[in-house]
């Protein structure tokens, strides 16, 4: 569904402000620094996480503002409010139609992906970049994952502290965290090779046109001796001080379908392609399975792209849901017709 009212309080660049976008293309164009990233981050935190930059809460509140922040967004027939108070910078909390939810359950309204330009190196980046990238997708198709994820990561960090104090480490309170690992790991791992494999089926079968197809899967990790993983690294973990084993440690592995050839080896615009097409077709896959396409934040990519890719782009995006884009100039919109337009300056957003 898309957000047909967005308004921020003393959010990044903004002290107050209110948009009523539509619900296919959003345009905000403006100079470097004016604040449409700050715009896309904003609706990146209707779902549960940091957003699409990663910040902490803190650094979201605006600079010389009351300390906290706030977004309250119109989705559908809902309304979603989230954000963070001066006396507690970096406790987020949510309410949906007033009430007090948690994090995790914004996963059950709606789904958002976004590509940035932070992102176009990520195949030559760390394996935790790609799997919390792999995350973010199961998250559009499978909204329980955030919690089951929080749940393996919370039980996790306590297995490490306590195999960190050997002699006063209470031995049952480590096998109920091991099997609280291994019950919510299972479900996170499961949950990879559903999308991934869900993913890769469609990849094979999308039309070769401007965007490369890419082959996905999983690796780092062997999921196929779970239940025996960590007792029987007890030891090795304690000396590294972590786990060195588990769904922790998987990795997105793409390569090009068309030449073979792993990602991190094609050339930087091949790159830029397979991973807007991943998403393109990712796009198409949570439409499909949960009956609404996702909201789509593209920052800044129509500046990356030929005119003929982005009148491919455009095409493609075209009475797909909601889709908001940045860029610097309005002339890079050029073959969009239909679409809420505005323009930002210092912090100030005008439909035009």
């Amino acid at each position: 569904m898309p957000v047909s009212r967005l308004t921020l309080t003393d959010f990044r660049s903004y002290p107050e402000t209110l948009i009523e976008p539509g619900p296919g293309f959003v345009l905000l164009s403006g100079e470097n620094g004016a604040g449409k990233t700050n715009m896309l981050e904003a609706v990146s935190l209707l779902t549960p996480g940091r957003g699409l930059r990663g910040a902490t809460y803190s650094e979201m509140a605006r600079i010389g503002g009351s300390g906290g922040f706030a977004v309250a967004a119109r989705v559908g027939e809902t309304d979603i409010g989230t954000g963070t108070l001066a006396a507690a910078p970096e406790r987020r909390r949510v309410r949906i139609n007033s009430a007090p939810a948690s994090v995790n359950s914004l996963s059950e309204w709606l789904s958002v992906l976004w590509l940035t330009p932070a992102m176009d190196r990520l195949f030559m980046g760390t394996p935790g970049d790609r799997r919390r990238f792999l995350d973010r997708l199961v998250l559009a198709l499978e909204p329980g994952h955030a919690h089951h994820a929080a749940r393996y990561e919370a039980a996790m960090r306590a297995r490490n502290k306590l195999l960190a104090e050997p002699d006063t480490a209470d031995p049952a309170w480590l096998n109920a965290l091991e099997e609280a690992m291994t019950e919510h790991g299972s479900e996170l791992a499961e949950a990879r090779a559903r999308t991934a494999a869900a993913l890769d089926e469609r990849l094979a079968g999308a039309p070769d046109d401007e965007f490369a197809r890419a082959q996905i899967g999983l690796q780092g990790w062997d999921r196929s001796d779970f239940a025996s993983t960590f007792k029987a690294n007890r030891a090795r973990d304690a000396a590294a001080g972590r786990a060195v084993a588990g769904p922790h440690r998987q990795d997105l592995a793409v390569s090009h379908r068309t030449k073979a050839m792993p990602a991190a080896r094609s050339s930087t615009g091949e790159q830029k392609a397979l991973l807007l097409g991943l998403i393109l077709a990712h796009a198409e896959l949570v439409a499909e399975r949960r009956g609404d396409p996702p909201i789509l934040l593209l920052d800044e990519v129509a500046a990356h792209l030929d005119p003929k890719r982005r009148a491919a782009l455009f095409e493609r995006l075209r009475g797909r849901g909601q889709v908001w884009m940045t860029a610097t100039e309005g002339s890079l919109f050029e073959g969009i017709s239909e679409a809420s337009r505005f323009h930002v300056e210092a912090g100030r957003i005008q439909q035009r």
